[in-house]
């Protein structure tokens, strides 16, 4: 456009519209979100809780967790008030700007009525020229400027033409163009400070922060585990496939996570070199001699000793051992998990043939053990009822002189005047603490459903089927059992070193590490060619090997990676879990299967719709999984805990673990889980377990029996040209002689004979 000018607003004054506009971002959601509240605590909330010492002190210890939270309060809300100012300091200057902008009015400058002639402007012209004269005293250079911008327009033609279309006697004003920055940034002089503050912003201090991160971050897993410890997990495990309870929480204590080198947050002090080793005097079995690195080393004897300390609930000085206490045991939880995420990695390579030692079932779950011990101070052996509060070892015993109470479910279910003759020592303020503890404690129904979504009978489990047990949790308090005696009992997992012990396997007493020994019967077909014509090896030789995994197992882990990967879960196979009781008779399949047969086309297609309804709507509320469950009554775990649940189908027979342990973390009142694997490639009837273990509990831990019925598979359609078998006839043959994985009924009785 001609006549059309560009200037640059050297003034800098668009910065202060910057500067607004990002302040009022920034401090109207931070003062909605951040400005420190005082919560407001429920009393009826309160009412509920548990009023025992040890929950009493545990809240003094998360009430003092953060020491300088008042500090922190304070300065947060110096920090939005500062802010507030500030920008309401912007808002006034930029208002100024509009109104100086704006306010160009010469009848009002002059102080002359519009109506005024010339004679009378003039006059006003002359008077104020004497006083606003920047050569006088009362002198003001703007202001004279302004007067004399305003004569101009009320006198000369020009500039009133200009005035009266442009509102200006200038004429048209030129377009500005300003920067978001201050006026001092792009000044000459200024350059080389600009330009050095933007290289070390940018080139020093940037990369510097950017590196220290990732420094960091590679050090850890996804779960804030160092890769070191993990890495120290698998050794562990590979080279002690039949690992103890007490084995396993000598590799817990040696976490680098205690290690000063490789944790800036352990506190090491002089006085550990007299605490640790008097409280090593106190404590038996803690194999404190062991030459083995790292568990030999001074922060994992340190570790373990404190960690025993905890399950014997000894006292610690409260300055030095019992702060470490707290630290160490935060932190094991986490570990625990990653424990078991290990074992089930090794289990998945050694079926893939990637590692020669498969871990046993005992492995993973003296992993799992650890954890309810830590959440509740208490060793495996001791019982159940001690995590109530104000119960000790002698009310236990006269619990057990009077009736035979094993654990929390057979206390829930006694008539009330009978429970409390039980305890009859404590007051009934403490004897109403422990009965408000025990109705807030988890009762878990558990029931499974076996099928075979894939085919088209999916109640017939096929040979080399995935096989997918449906597992349903249903939660409720404790408190529905209070004098209710005719509910059953729960079925407990029953460990194999249990019952070896009960049968007196081991005559000295001790545990061995080697794995237990495994029956060929219950693992294969007879094999020609070795072993004899019955196929059958000697006694001696079958104690001497066990059968390596094969290539049914290999199958079963590859379909379970490939459900991980699908899924995106590294602890479940395919990351959808469900429960359900076996309730349905003989009876009442057959006429669902006649039902079905009747159906028509529109009806099939009807149910197979909803069923992929059931599966999205699973597979979204697994997206979005919640670790919110309900709170553990943990009076000696440092932290708030959520009740967590592992679930899990294994063979007891051959001692192996069928599918990886999925952690329910969101189980507030119903959750339903799929486990999947590959069922036996030989027909038969294999009985294999499907446990529930939790993760903040004793006693809490059930299993169920599930029965297979496998039916050999049909036949291929071979009269089809698209069906060319002449090439892998002989694979076929050569996998006949292979040996399976599971261990049937039948084969199990073969041996007994």
């Amino acid at each position: 456009m001609a006549g059309q000018k560009f200037q640059y607003d050297e003034s800098g004054g668009t910065f202060y519209y910057f500067l607004l506009s990002f302040l009022a971002l920034v401090l109207i959601p931070t003062t909605i979100y951040i400005w420190p509240r005082k919560k407001k605590e429920d009393p009826e909330k309160l009412k509920e809780e548990c009023q025992c010492p040890d929950c009493l002190k545990k809240k003094a210890i998360l009430a003092t967790a953060e020491p300088y939270r008042a500090l922190k309060n304070l300065a947060i809300r110096l920090a939005l008030v500062l802010g507030w100012a500030l920008l309401i300091f912007l808002a006034y200057r930029v208002s100024q700007f509009d109104y100086e902008m704006a306010s160009f009015d010469p009848f009002e400058i002059l102080k002359v009525e519009p109506t005024a002639s010339k004679a009378e402007i003039k006059k006003a012209y002359h008077k104020l020229s004497l006083v606003l004269h920047p050569d006088k005293e009362t002198g003001d250079e703007k202001a004279f400027m302004m007067l004399s911008k305003a004569y101009q327009a009320l006198t000369d033609e020009v500039a009133k033409v200009n005035y009266e279309k442009y509102g200006n006697p200038d004429g048209p004003g030129a377009m500005s163009f300003g920067i978001a920055l201050p006026s001092w940034i792009v000044e000459k002089e200024n350059s080389v400070w600009v330009l050095g503050l933007y290289g070390l912003i940018f080139m020093v201090a940037l990369p510097s922060v950017v590196g220290m991160w990732w420094y960091r971050s590679i050090r850890y897993s996804g779960d804030k585990v160092l890769l070191d410890t993990t890495q120290m997990y698998f050794y562990f495990i590979h080279k002690t496939p039949h690992m103890l309870l007490k084995r396993a929480l000598m590799v817990l204590a040696a976490s680098l996570e205690f290690d000063k080198r490789h944790n800036s947050q352990v506190v090491e002090r002089q006085s550990d070199n007299e605490e640790v080793p008097a409280l090593i005097r106190q404590l038996p079995n803690l194999n404190e001699k062991c030459k083995e690195h790292p568990l030999c080393r001074m922060y994992s004897i340190k570790a373990r000793a404190i960690l025993h300390a905890h399950l014997s609930r000894l006292p610690l000085n409260p300055e030095t051992l019992e702060k470490d206490r707290q630290f160490i045991v935060k932190k094991c939880p986490y570990l625990v998990q990653e424990m078991v995420s290990c074992v089930h990695q090794l289990v998945m390579l050694a079926y893939a043939r990637r590692v020669p030692r498969l871990p046993s079932i005992e492995t993973i779950e003296n992993c799992m053990k650890m954890s309810p011990m830590i959440i509740q101070a208490l060793w495996e052996f001791k019982s159940p009822l001690l995590q109530l509060p104000h119960v000790t070892d002698d009310h236990l015993y006269f619990m057990n002189k009077k009736r035979h109470i094993k654990n929390l479910q057979q206390f829930a279910q006694l008539a009330p005047e009978e429970s409390r003759q039980l305890l009859k020592s404590l007051s009934d303020f403490e004897y109403a603490n422990v009965m408000k503890v025990l109705g807030k404690m988890p009762l878990i129904d558990f029931s499974i459903r076996c099928e075979v979504i894939d085919d088209e009978n999916t109640n017939v489990v096929t040979a080399g089927a995935i096989v997918t047990v449906t597992v349903t949790l249903v939660r409720k308090d404790m408190k529905t059992l209070f004098g209710d005696s005719k509910v059953p009992q729960k079925q407990g997992i029953k460990d194999d070193d249990q019952e070896q012990a009960a049968a007196g396997a081991d005559e000295d007493g001790e545990a061995v590490n080697a794995a237990p020994v495994k029956k060929a019967s219950a693992w294969a077909k007879p094999r020609k060619g070795k072993g004899g014509k019955g196929g059958k090896k000697p006694a001696a030789n079958q104690k001497k090997k066990q059968p390596p995994p094969t290539k049914a197992a290999a199958a079963t882990a590859a379909a379970e990676t490939q459900q991980q990967d699908s899924e995106g879960d590294s602890d479940a196979a395919e990351a959808s879990d469900i429960e359900e009781k076996e309730s349905i008779s003989d009876s009442e399949e057959e006429n669902e299967k006649q039902t079905k047969n009747n159906s028509s086309l529109d009806d099939d297609d009807d149910e197979e719709w909803e069923r992929l309804q059931a599966k999205l709507n699973k597979r979204e509320k697994l997206e979005g999984k919640s670790r919110i469950s309900h709170t553990v009554h943990c009076p000696y775990f440092p932290e708030e805990k959520q009740e967590y649940w592992w679930t899990y189908i294994c063979d007891r027979k051959s001692r192996t673990l069928l599918t990886a342990p999925y952690h329910v973390t969101n189980l507030v009142e119903r959750e339903e889980i799929q486990l999947k694997f590959t069922a036996p490639r030989w027909p038969g009837v294999y009985t294999f377990t499907v446990c529930l273990r939790s993760d903040s509990y004793l006693g809490m831990d059930q299993q169920q029996e599930l029965k297979l019925d496998v039916k050999k598979a049909p036949a291929l359609p071979t009269d089809h040209p698209q069906w060319d078998l002449s090439e892998s006839e002989h694979e076929n043959n050569d996998q006949q002689e292979n040996y399976d994985d599971y261990t049937t009924d039948t084969s199990d009785e073969e041996d007994s004979e």
